[in-house]
């Protein structure tokens, strides 16, 4: 069987609602565009009936397909097995909530036929809080300013990319994923193309502020030394200071100005001081070896519990 021209790759977390809506836009698109093409849904281990209603439409339309996790892996994970699991000879990775609009897949295409292998969405407007636009403005920036590699600012998971970007990403091993940067490091022709996001379609994100801190973290734990090189810098700053404070302290007890019995509350700052830029210093480091703990265990990324119009693939 020859391959679809594209594979849409969505991770789903509690979509029960949305999904059919999904399905509908994304089969309206390509069919109207004369594109041949498979509907992967990786149903995250979310006890709603998304990986149901995914099973139900895979009844009507076998280009929808299904790989259910055992258990929650998490949204990168999701993309790793719908990479490992699809057949196109492209693969557009879009979330499941309809704020990337399917409509806008043949835009990306048009750019794949320009020559470029990998097309990322670079968000220019988002329908949400002023808060949280401001926290992704500053975090993309930071993460650009911190990374090894130049990372493209305001470019979300939307993507969409050629089969050697596929197997270059595939070949990949390590289990602390951030498939944004890995997009950026395995190289080949990319480019950024502008859109607006819409509004959630149905029900509540199930991304809360812990789990986006945490996404944070991850692009730049995984993408920089920066951290560790910070803390460096600061115990040098650190102890220079103390070293010139301790001279100085010398000089004034020598030449008489200082009374027989020390200042408490000098004392009482300098401790709690370096107390707490060692506690910094520990979790920064201890950061770095805890996931040099997850690469030595060799465990898979992800546990397929069903899959339905693909055969499971456990090298992950």
């Amino acid at each position: 069987m020859p391959r679809p021209e594209l594979s849409v790759i969505i991770p789903v977390y509690y979509s029960a609602e949305i999904f059919p809506e999904l399905y509908r836009r994304v089969k309206e698109t390509l069919d109207g565009a004369s594109i041949t093409f498979e509907l992967l849904a990786i149903v995250d281990g979310c006890k709603d009936e998304s990986a149901n209603v995914v099973a139900s439409i895979h009844e009507r339309d076998p280009r929808v397909k299904l790989v259910e996790f055992s258990r929650n892996f998490g949204e990168e994970a999701g993309v790793s097995a719908g990479l490992r699991h699809c057949e196109g000879e492209a693969a557009m990775v879009m979330d499941d909530d309809l704020e990337d609009p399917p409509e806008i897949i043949p835009e990306f295409l048009a750019k794949l036929r320009e020559g470029y292998d990998l097309v990322y969405g670079v968000i220019k407007k988002r329908k949400v809080s002023w808060f949280r636009r401001a926290a992704f403005y500053m975090y993309y920036r930071i993460l650009n300013k911190l990374a090894n590699l130049k990372m493209p600012a305001d470019a979300g998971s939307l993507a969409i990319m050629r089969r050697e970007v596929i197997d270059a990403l595939n070949e990949l091993r390590e289990s602390n994923l951030y498939i944004r940067g890995l997009r950026v490091w395995v190289g080949f022709k990319q480019t950024g193309l502008e859109y607006d996001r819409h509004e959630r379609y149905a029900g509540e994100s199930a991304y809360n502020f812990r789990k986006y801190l945490q996404f944070a973290f991850n692009g730049i734990l995984s993408f920089s030394y920066k951290p560790l090189r910070l803390v460096t810098g600061t115990g040098l700053v650190v102890a220079l200071s103390s070293f010139l404070f301790t001279l100085w302290i010398l000089y004034q007890r020598l030449a008489g100005h200082l009374p027989d019995v020390p200042g408490y509350a000098s004392m009482t700052v300098i401790v709690l001081f370096l107390g707490g830029a060692q506690l910094i210093a520990i979790g920064a480091v201890g950061e770095y070896i805890a996931r040099i703990y997850d690469e030595t265990k060799r465990r898979p990324r992800y546990v397929i519990k069903r899959a339905l119009g693909v055969e499971p693939k456990y090298r992950n």
